[in-house]
């Protein structure tokens, strides 16, 4: 089950980090704990979804926050828990009590991860998640190169 939380304990933000590094592109990667404290610190209202095994180990992660009076949102899920309808469920998490929710994402396959392995642009999952492209919006800098997308609760009934 996927409970929202405001808080996240420096247990859950260490394996989050982790997370964030190991499966998204390495030049989004946080040198060390405090670049993704500096991270959260920077997200206005945030509400974080954690999908935790047995174990305790996070294998996934969501926040959705306030950016630029818009609801957005960001989403980690362990390369192993892919394909298996968790980042399904957790984009319902997010969407569950909203109208709009707006992200970057990368829609380009030419960025590495920090193991070398190409990181698969996850835009396909987004369009058949009921997001469309904002293709004249684009982030473009050192770091990514991304498209902005957006669903909306309209949208998503049609």
């Amino acid at each position: 089950m996927l409970s929202p939380t405001t808080h996240l304990t420096s247990i859950q933000k260490s394996q989050i980090s982790r997370l964030w590094n190991n499966e998204y592109p390495k030049s989004l990667n946080f040198a060390d704990a405090t670049g993704f404290d500096n991270y959260l610190a920077g997200l206005s209202d945030p509400v974080h979804y954690l999908l935790e095994a047995e174990n305790g180990k996070i294998l996934a992660w969501a926040c959705k926050f306030i950016r630029a009076e818009e609801k957005w949102f960001a989403i980690i899920l362990d390369e192993e828990i892919q394909g298996q309808g968790k980042g399904r469920a957790m984009l319902n998490a997010l969407k569950k009590d909203e109208h709009v929710l707006t992200a970057w994402v990368i829609d380009k396959e030419d960025a590495l991860k920090l193991n070398g392995e190409t990181y698969n642009s996850p835009l396909n999952f987004y369009l058949k998640n009921d997001f469309i492209t904002i293709p004249e919006i684009r982030l473009e800098n050192e770091k990514m190169s991304a498209i902005k997308i957006t669903w909306t609760k309209a949208s998503a009934s049609l």
